[in-house]
């Protein structure tokens, strides 16, 4: 939930996310930036203290409980609520399904005292889904797991830079599925999520939202495809009806047109890779991805574990700082 007045601190909660990838090296990398917020890490100290110590880069663990009062972001120190791994030593690159059990515990851990107010909003460092199911835990991201922790039935992937916001229909699904799971019934949910949420956490009255066509063309009148005409079409049409500020279904190779985006507050992609190459061509390393529909506010960096940097140093901590400070700025918006 949106922070209030009563607490002018944010407390937020990161959890750095795979031991093995750049996680932890970022977080002790980000931990010597000014954060105008209380920054508390889920994790093992072992851990951190082995990482800043590869890392050459100094650093105080402070222990904390979320009982204590909060206090500001100190450079140079993490605050840290302790969660042991099963195998704090862990070499970069090489993952350990020994520790996936804490891993999921910790988004647990930093879920509920987000539910709970204690916190405010809740980082995610990258996780690797193959590791944890390798433990016998059945999970298929970030996202469900805390959908089903806050019993929440819909949610949206949305991308945001300083310039582009992008939303996602459909998110991880073969192209070939991409048309069928195309609903009248999704379309609508989604389009009143990223309403709602656009007006509570941005603070938008009335959010203008361009959403792209299925087809090239937008479907060119049906002769390119005719889920523009049967099923997006009469969605807005019925939306707009209710006060909504919809455009579209745009041709995808329009929408994103510099005139285009100066109209609009987030665009409304049908599918991944309709969206996304155009954002992270603007963004380059800047990008945040944000779950809306959540009860909590929950912002996410915009890569994956990269065990191929894991411990060189060459990690680019933009995305994860970006996380954080959107993360400060939704949960206390001004």
């Amino acid at each position: 939930m949106v922070a209030d007045s009563a607490n002018p601190i944010p407390r937020i909660l990161i959890t750095p996310g795979e031991p093995a990838g750049i996680g932890p090296e970022l977080i002790v990398s980000l931990a010597a930036r000014s954060f105008s917020a209380q920054i508390v890490v889920i994790a093992d100290s072992r851990l951190l203290a082995t990482t800043a110590q590869q890392t050459d880069t100094p650093l105080s663990l402070q222990p904390t409980t979320l009982d204590a009062p909060r206090r500001l972001h100190t450079p140079g120190t993490l605050q840290l609520l302790e969660l042991p791994l099963a195998q704090p030593s862990v070499e970069p690159g090489s993952p350990l399904p020994e520790n996936a059990e804490a891993l999921v515990r910790s988004i647990e851990l930093a879920t509920q005292n987000c539910l709970n107010s204690r916190a405010d909003a809740l980082v995610t460092g990258p996780l690797d889904k193959a590791v944890i199911n390798q433990a016998g835990i059945a999970f298929t991201g970030h996202t469900e797991l805390l959908a089903q922790l806050t019993d929440t039935p819909d949610v949206v992937m949305l991308l945001a830079t300083t310039q582009l916001r992008v939303a996602l229909l459909t998110t991880h699904l073969p192209l070939r599925d991409v048309a069928t799971a195309i609903t009248a019934e999704k379309l609508t949910t989604t389009l009143n999520i990223i309403h709602r949420e656009m007006r509570r956490l941005y603070q938008l009255t009335n959010p203008r939202i361009a959403v792209c066509g299925l087809n090239p063309h937008a479907g060119d009148g049906g002769y390119l495809g005719n889920e523009e005409q049967q099923i997006i079409q009469p969605v807005l049409n019925r939306l707009r009806r209710q006060g909504m500020q919809l455009i579209g279904p745009l041709p995808a190779d329009s929408a994103f047109t510099p005139r285009a985006l100066s109209n609009c507050d987030l665009v409304l992609a049908m599918y991944h890779d309709q969206g996304l190459p155009v954002l992270k061509h603007n963004a380059g390393q800047n990008a945040v991805n944000i779950t809306l529909g959540l009860p909590i506010v929950r912002t996410s960096v915009d890569h994956g574990t990269a065990y191929d940097l894991a411990g060189s140093g060459q990690a680019n901590p933009d995305s994860f700082e970006r996380a954080i400070r959107t993360a400060i700025d939704l949960s206390h918006p001004q």
